[in-house]
């Protein structure tokens, strides 16, 4: 239960933040950017791997987790348990901020600015590049594994920043389903869910070729 309640609170803090970064855009027309999004975004993804990370791995990402089981670094039969866990922290992150924010419409919801098809490409190469840095990082020495959330903090807020104004750059389905199903923006949730699994398990192919 220690593993599944991390997961549960990291996750929920990295909606939170991270989507409340983009409401608190919306409320202050404009103050918080694009750039402050995806700042944000870096931010708490590494504080979170570094305060959860030895309980649980601070996954926060469904994604991930299929990855690391596919690969049989992560048990399989914890994969539900730390999806559900996962989704119903990103659920309550969005209803608090819904609480907080009852007129905001999207709630930071995962949207194309573009086409479909742009978005899916993009959100399965971002999520590709994350699941390896991750890989790479947390699976390497000991040097790598001390600073892999620092570098996978910072994949984050570089994907967020040249991305996110065109896909969301989400790579991450429990960060879209909370505030699209809260909001009742559902109708690209399936992009967004399909993309970043499909992207982390070919990174695990990758990672399984190219490892040492």
């Amino acid at each position: 239960m220690k593993r599944y309640t991390a997961e549960f609170i990291a996750t929920f803090f990295l909606v939170f933040c991270g989507t409340g970064a983009i409401v608190t855009s919306v409320e202050t027309g404009g103050i918080v950017s694009n750039e402050g999004v995806a700042i944000t975004f870096g931010i708490i993804v590494t504080v979170m791997i570094f305060a959860f990370g030895r309980i649980s791995g601070a996954h926060m990402n469904p994604a991930v987790t299929v990855s690391l089981v596919l690969l049989k670094l992560h048990p399989k039969k914890e994969l539900f348990a730390y999806i559900l866990s996962q989704i119903i922290g990103a659920l309550l992150a969005s209803i608090t901020l819904k609480l907080l924010f009852p007129n905001d419409e999207f709630l930071g919801a995962s949207l194309p600015s573009g086409t479909v098809l742009q978005s899916f490409v993009l959100e399965f190469i971002l999520t590709l590049l994350l699941m390896m840095v991750i890989l790479f990082t947390s699976q390497g020495r000991r040097i790598e594994q001390y600073f892999a959330p620092i570098a996978i903090g910072l994949t984050v807020l570089m994907e967020a920043e040249f991305a996110g104004p065109i896909c969301g750059a989400s790579m991450n389905p429990a960060r879209s389903i909370g505030p699209a199903i809260i909001s009742g923006h559902i109708e690209h949730l399936w992009l967004y869910i399909v993309a970043p699994v499909f992207g982390a398990i070919v990174a695990g192919y990758f990672w399984k070729i190219l490892k040492q």
